[in-house]
């Protein structure tokens, strides 16, 4: 008897230590060790003893339940539960009922995707950001025609609808200096951010084993499509694990899959201007780039959202922008070049024909030295006339050139000389959110428009519209509204 006390004891301050050192998925072994043994075994006849067992267990069963947790909401529900209705936990059943009160939410978020911020955005961001839970919708990771491996839907999906709501296994912050972070900061950041990944990892195995199914940039079609299922929290404690990663290959996946929140298919709610962040996010990295994207992403904390920006289609690809849709093909190419990509897009392959034309490269000349933006989009809409370029490919157009159609729609100047000439506003937004979907650039020029003309009840039902693309579907009405004057006046 004194011998399996000594075990037990012993395996309670393994548990604890393991516990208190953040390492989830063994702390739960320990602790599920120690439960067993302590309710299979002969109750002490001490009643000191007794009470001393009775905390010990009331504990174990909250650690493990709050590891549980940690790792994933969906099984940490029935452990809590197993917690409260213990009878050696009757005295902190307060403080579990609201364990799982907390854990049935963030089931139910984890199951539906849905999410409001609307309370949260009212008030001004004040407060933390929202804690949210992983969700994974209606998608399937298969092959992908554009490269390698792609996410794909498995059913229709609306413009604003969620798709993934997902944690970084890590993120790095910094302050910026200027403009830009320098080169020196840039590199103390990076290696901050390996060293939280590395952390991770080590305290995780199976989230180690989860960074090894990503892309390191080589053998793109070779690679395995892995289910989509084994990327879902409760699937975490089923897994085998496959060893460790090498330090080399997990360089080269953080070189490919990081991303940050300044990209130009991002928003972040509650954002210092002067903060610059970078994390890794999973199932994200999977999401392969077009020039013509139809999905976007939200930060909040260290939460990515990713949402439909246009109505989607089953079995469609799912696509994100890695550089600005809304500048000139040349420009584009040069920044495909910096993330090893050749895109093949519908948009891409008309341009590359569009772009050889003797006018274009005019028109890209004209605006090199300065010519008046109304006359640039007088001039290329004439030549779309002449060329008899219609529908998606004069969005496309139209979406290159976006800088001059932007300052010549917000100039009172260029619009008295030129508006008569040119689309009229409206008809340039619907054509270019058609091929690009929802971007924060359309919905600003939009409120402005709004702002100017005092637009009514239909422009501002337009502009909600496109502003459930561009920031998903996460708040009631009256909050988007305030959420345009927070995001959009800023």
């Amino acid at each position: 008897m004194e011998e399996l006390t000594e075990q037990m004891q012993n395996l309670r301050s393994k548990a604890t230590e393991l516990f208190i050192r953040e390492e989830w998925k063994d702390s739960i072994e320990a602790y599920s060790h120690f439960i067993t043994l302590s309710t299979q075994n002969q109750t002490p006849s001490d009643p000191d003893q007794l009470q001393k067992l009775h905390k010990s267990l009331c504990i174990a069963f909250c650690n493990r339940a709050e590891a549980r947790f940690k790792l994933g909401y969906p099984y940490a529900l029935e452990c809590f539960r197993t917690a409260l209705v213990d009878s050696q936990a009757g005295g902190n059943s307060e403080m579990l009922n609201g364990y799982v009160e907390k854990c049935k939410k963030f089931e139910f978020l984890s199951r539906t995707g849905s999410i409001d911020l609307s309370d949260w955005v009212a008030s001004g961001f004040q407060g933390k950001a929202p804690e949210l839970a992983e969700h994974i919708g209606p998608v399937q990771i298969r092959k992908s025609e554009i490269s390698g491996r792609g996410m794909f839907a498995t059913k229709n999906i609306d413009a604003g609808s969620l798709i993934l709501v997902t944690k970084a296994i890590a993120m790095e912050r910094s302050i910026l200096g200027g403009k830009d972070l320098s080169e020196d900061a840039q590199l103390v950041m990076w290696k901050n951010f390996i060293d939280k990944v590395v952390d991770f990892i080590r305290k995780c195995p199976k989230t180690r084993d989860l960074i090894g199914k990503l892309s390191s940039g080589e053998d793109e079609e070779g690679l395995e499509v892995p289910d989509i299922d084994i990327f879902r929290p409760e699937s975490l404690e089923n897994m085998e694990s496959i060893g460790e990663i090498d330090m080399g290959k997990l360089f080269a996946i953080l070189d490919v899959n990081s991303l940050t929140e300044d990209a130009v298919s991002a928003n972040v709610l509650r954002k210092n201007n002067d903060c610059y962040g970078v994390g890794l996010w999973l199932l994200p990295s999977f999401i392969n780039h077009s020039c013509c994207a139809n999905v976007r992403r939200l930060h909040v904390g260290d939460y990515l959202i990713v949402h439909a920006s246009k109505d989607l289609k089953a079995g469609e690809e799912i696509t994100l922008s890695y550089f600005d849709p809304l500048c000139p093909l040349h420009k584009r190419r040069e920044m495909s070049m910096t993330w090893g990509i050749h895109c093949k897009c519908k948009r891409c392959v008309f341009e590359e024909e569009m772009f050889l034309k003797q006018e274009i490269k005019e028109i890209e000349i004209g605006l090199e030295r300065g010519m008046e933006c109304g006359g640039v989009v007088y001039k290329l809409e004439e030549h779309m006339k002449r060329w008899n370029v219609r529908g998606k490919g004069k969005a496309y157009l139209r979406a290159s050139f976006w800088s001059a159609y932007s300052e010549a729609y917000s100039s009172d100047r260029c619009m008295k000389r030129w508006g008569r000439r040119i689309p009229a506003f409206d008809a340039l937004i619907d054509s270019i959110i058609d091929v690009v979907g929802g971007d924060h650039r359309l919905l600003k020029i939009l409120m402005e428009e709004l702002k100017k003309n005092g637009g009514g009840f239909v422009e501002m039902e337009k502009a909600l519209k496109l502003a459930r693309e561009v920031y998903g579907k996460v708040v009631k009405k009256k909050a988007m509204r305030t959420l345009l004057e927070l995001c959009i006046g800023a």
